[in-house]
């Protein structure tokens, strides 16, 4: 719901901004994190050759101007308080001292050059995120011979710039986004493996709890978006993490399944856990650890098989209360990392009743049986199992596939009550000003 600036007379706003690659948000919520309004516009498609994605970070800078002008139509920008912003993990770039980018942003899937990748293989701890082709330090490691390293002077994540575009004070982070650059985040420290890279280490950012002060929004800005001179900028996080604060979850055991295209599991626990074998990686939340993992299986499986229509004319036909019966692991194609890992697991969607209902509802039964194991995964590897799972994405409002999941699991499935990336980036910039 929107309201009217009469209404907003005098009341604290406080802003978060959702920047992905594909478009970007905002939302304003009051003291009471109740949604007054949100805007929204959308990016041009990532350049791509080959194995690299790239994008001008301009076209980030363009897309915020946009959605906070509409933002700043609906409510009075005058009582905005704090602002703070998330980003895809990963999304990176290279700025000189004044924060201009010096060549293109590689994104969060970009794996051009995993040569990198070997070389931090005879340092890196092996269960470190850094391991990946698409890792923030591959890309760093690419990025500093690829552009003037005489101009270099910043290393940032996409959220770390905007939130620079808005202060004019660049080099500060947070810890979800400097996970997967190598910051260890629970010494809070840049290790010391690090020293040999052919890095200088001025280039890294200083690091924050996400909701700590980056600083006042510069003058320049605050007279583009109408903004008080007070209003502050804090640090965000990643749009994943951003989406697990919307839901809501904040005790240990509590977790959120994300039944989008693949199965995505995250769970609250009181330490961190890695694991390269599974795919499984941590993210601090306060005093909290965020525990992951991400199962090939998912929605993708359901579109090789049933339009959107049929999906949903089949939905109110299935019966939970009646199993099929049906062993299947459904895979969109072969090779699964998480919760098993095998790397040439083929699907198995054997034997296919002439129902289509019944082969609809044995693939989500297949789906729960694998969400189920997923926990169970994680319990293995330290991780509290859950007691209550919130469900995210477009697989959550189907009432039967939450009732086979129920059963399965033995602990209430609820449907998370927001999931928007921007309203968790509010909601840090609300509670920021407990940290104080």
């Amino acid at each position: 719901m929107t309201a009217s600036h009469s209404d907003n007379h005098l009341t604290a706003l406080y802003v978060g901004i959702d920047l992905g690659t594909a478009g970007c948000r905002a939302t304003a919520i009051n003291a009471d994190a109740t949604i007054l309004s949100m805007a929204s516009t959308d990016l041009p498609p990532a350049l791509i050759d080959g194995n690299a994605r790239y994008q001008d970070p301009l076209l980030w800078w363009q897309a915020v101007e946009r959605v906070l002008d509409e933002l700043f139509e609906q409510v009075d920008a005058a009582q905005v308080k704090r602002i703070a912003v998330d980003g895809t993990s990963g999304s990176v770039l290279v700025t000189n001292a004044a924060g201009e980018p010096l060549r293109e942003a590689l994104l969060y899937n970009d794996q051009r050059d995993p040569v990198y990748v070997e070389h931090l293989k005879a340092m890196a701890p092996p269960d470190n995120p850094v391991l990946s082709p698409s890792s923030g330090l591959v890309k760093l490691l690419w990025l500093s011979m690829h552009v003037d390293q005489s101009l270099l002077a910043h290393y940032l994540h996409q959220a770390d710039w905007i939130a620079g575009k808005l202060t004019d004070r660049y080099g500060i982070s947070d810890l979800n986004n400097c996970m997967k650059t190598g910051f260890n985040a629970e010494h809070h420290t840049w290790p010391r493996w690090m020293d040999t890279l052919p890095l200088d280490h001025a280039w890294l950012p200083d690091v924050q709890q996400p909701g700590e002060v980056v600083g006042p929004i510069s003058e320049h800005m605050a007279r583009r978006f109408n903004l008080p001179a007070e209003t502050l900028i804090v640090s965000g996080t990643t749009d994943s993490t951003a989406s697990f604060i919307a839901t809501g979850a904040s005790e240990p055991g509590e977790a959120v399944t994300v039944l989008g295209s693949t199965l995505v599991l995250k769970v609250l626990g009181p330490s961190p856990i890695l694991s390269a074998r599974y795919g499984v990686y941590s993210q601090p939340l306060g005093d909290l650890w965020l525990v992951g993992g991400a199962s090939s299986s998912g929605g993708a499986v359901l579109k090789q098989h049933f339009s959107d229509e049929q999906l949903q004319a089949m939905t109110p036909q299935l019966d939970p209360e009646q199993p099929t019966g049906l062993q299947y692991y459904p895979l969109p194609a072969q090779g699964e990392r998480f919760p098993i890992n095998d790397p040439h697991l083929s699907p198995q969607l054997e034997p296919r009743p002439e129902d289509d209902v019944m082969f609809f509802q044995g693939l989500l039964e297949g789906m729960a049986r694998i969400e189920k194991q997923g926990y169970e995964r994680l319990a293995e590897l330290g991780a509290p199992f859950p007691r209550r799972i919130l469900s995210a994405g477009g697989g959550s409002v189907n009432d039967a596939w939450t009732q086979i999941r129920q059963s399965l699991l033995g602990i209430p499935v609820e449907t998370a009550p927001n999931t928007e990336a921007a309203y968790g980036s509010a909601l840090i910039a609300l509670r920021s000003e407990k940290l104080r």
